[in-house]
């Protein structure tokens, strides 16, 4: 149930939805869950309910932080337009212009693009890796120049489950002037300008007591991953899945893993998407150009074709964000919408912006489940229903 006494309500006509959104999902298994959304730059909804623990002992409150899983991805991103923004990255050179050792064995002609979208042909993660590795930026970027593709560059869909952050992250921190760690990076130059206060990529030890419990009710949590294809294998070892199990490590909590690793609270998430609905201005700032963010709204070629590693459609766009359409192939909570950039992360968390509607929305929580085939049975479509009708409502 929602706590009316804690409940941020910053929308007297949306209060007795969202709650009765936030009941329907905890009715169909959620444990703990936050809703923040904004509207043209306006906070509309900042809502919790439930349990930061599997016991029940500990209720969620606004500022619970969730490890997002991918969810990061699309703060990497964006990190990346910025630098794209400010003229320091162009996406169709070869990666090698700003990470020259990341030509190694074949991969001299990769792109910028070829990396946002997929499509660099080495989706694995290094054959030696472990979860101690995968913490250690210095040894994971070293590891993945040296890597040779499994695809020719540029021609495939091969989603890069966890190592794509580094590949992104990496070309970030070699056009910083300032030579920072990508997560302080992404302090500065995001987080701090939009005034975003817990959003992590590298989670400080004081912040630790405040990160819920993962519940993992996913297949992969639940069978150790048994059953998937040896691509699969190698893109998500088991010493680097994106499972409660690693995911929940100190190490990994410290660790710049940003294809996976942020840990944040739905008021973050949603802010940083704030700034994309509202074409790249969030008040006085102003970080990326709407025709920028418009022009990533074109799908990765295939997109609506099943992905190499993942065995399904991924409909992700030429920027590195999912984008919307019809679903399937397009995620549920972004059916019907062909204005929207957003990325899920494993488990179900989900962070979005529509440009078209100047809606942005963010669903953090802690139990990890496999999408529905059914939308209807989704726990967050009730939640997205509220959200979008009062959009269209406000327009």
């Amino acid at each position: 149930m929602t706590n009316s006494e804690n409940v941020e309500k910053t929308v007297t006509d949306l209060d007795g939805e969202i709650d009765a959104a936030l009941d329907l999902a905890r009715e169909r298994g959620e444990v703990g869950l936050q809703v923040t959304a904004y509207l043209r730059g306006e906070l509309v909804v900042d809502a919790w309910a439930g349990s930061a623990d599997k016991a029940g002992d500990v209720p969620v409150d606004g500022s619970t932080l969730f490890p997002v899983f991918s969810v990061t991805k699309g703060v990497t991103a964006t990190a990346l337009h910025l630098q794209a923004e400010r003229g320091l990255v162009d996406y169709d050179a070869p990666v090698v212009r700003y990470w020259p050792e990341y030509g190694q064995n074949g991969k001299d002609r990769t792109t910028v693009r070829d990396v946002l979208a997929h499509r660099s042909g080495a989706p694995q993660m290094p054959a030696d890796v472990t979860t101690e590795r995968m913490a250690d930026w210095d040894w994971m970027v070293t590891a993945l120049a040296a890597e040779t593709p499994l695809f020719p560059p540029g021609e495939v869909n091969c989603y890069h489950s966890i190592n794509w952050g580094w590949l992104v992250g990496e070309i970030v921190c070699r056009t910083d002037s300032d030579h920072r760690s990508f997560g302080q990076f992404v302090q500065d130059e995001l987080c701090a300008p939009l005034g975003i206060e817990d959003l992590f990529i590298g989670l400080p030890e004081k912040e630790d007591g405040r990160v819920a419990e993962l519940v993992d009710d996913t297949a992969f949590g639940r069978t150790s991953g048994a059953g998937r294809t040896p691509l699969q294998q190698q893109a998500m070892p088991p010493a680097a899945a994106p499972t409660a199990e690693v995911f929940s490590r100190p190490e990994v909590w410290r660790a710049q893993i940003p294809g996976a690793g942020g840990i944040m609270n739905a008021r973050s998430a949603a802010r940083l998407y704030a700034m994309i609905a509202c074409g790249g201005r969030l008040g006085d700032v102003r970080m990326l150009s709407e025709g920028r963010l418009r022009s990533l709204l074109e799908p990765r070629p295939d997109a609506d074709k099943p992905d190499l590693v993942s065995g399904v459609p991924r409909m992700l766009g030429l920027g590195g964000y999912y984008v919307g359409g019809q679903s399937p192939p397009a995620n549920a909570l972004y059916a019907g919408s062909t204005s929207i950039l957003g990325h899920p992360g494993a488990g179900s968390s989900n962070a979005w912006a529509d440009l078209d509607s100047g809606l942005a929305v963010a669903i953090t929580h802690n139990r990890m489940f496999d999408e529905p085939p059914d939308r209807d049975a989704h726990p967050f479509i009730p939640i997205v229903d509220v959200l979008r009708r009062f959009a269209r409502q406000n327009g």
